[in-house]
């Protein structure tokens, strides 16, 4: 088996790694995101969830990229196919999404720590809301790679 299949089996491995793990990350937060459990560990827990999600998300990231670049199929053929460039638009829409979550959990965090204040009811339901969009975009992003894959 030569050199060029076996890094594109393992850069395909560890994309589906990091997309599994995003789930996972991505999921725990939205479980935990809600009032009836909102307590001072939880707002620590959803920060360390959330620069789990992060580190989840640079290593999808950084395997997308260096199967463009190292893949067999080379970026040529990447850049040209219109479904990449949906999935790109997909995985970029979810990164937006992803910040307000993040940005929040920040807060949260500097705001228990400074005043032992949790955030209120509707902060957590719009940052669930937002975990949940980003979240359910996530499959969506999984199809369009399915079709590409067939050769749509």
């Amino acid at each position: 088996m030569s050199v060029m299949v076996n890094l594109e089996a393992l850069l395909a491995s560890l994309h589906i790694v990091a997309i599994l793990a995003l789930v996972v990350f991505s999921s725990s937060q939205a479980a935990l995101c809600r009032p009836q459990w909102m307590n001072a560990a939880v707002v620590r827990r959803l920060l360390r969830l959330d620069w789990i999600y992060l580190g989840a998300l640079v290593f999808l990231l950084l395997t997308g990229i260096a199967r463009v670049v190292w893949g067999i199929k080379g970026w040529q053929w990447y850049v040209g196919q219109p479904l990449f460039h949906i999935k790109m638009t997909l995985v970029l829409l979810i990164i937006a999404i992803a910040a307000y979550p993040s940005l929040a959990m920040r807060r949260w965090a500097r705001r228990l720590e400074a005043t032992g204040a949790l955030p209120s009811v509707e902060e957590q339901h719009r940052v669930r809301r937002a975990i949940m969009l980003h979240t359910h975009i996530m499959p969506v992003v999984a199809v369009v790679a399915v079709f590409w894959a067939r050769g749509w």
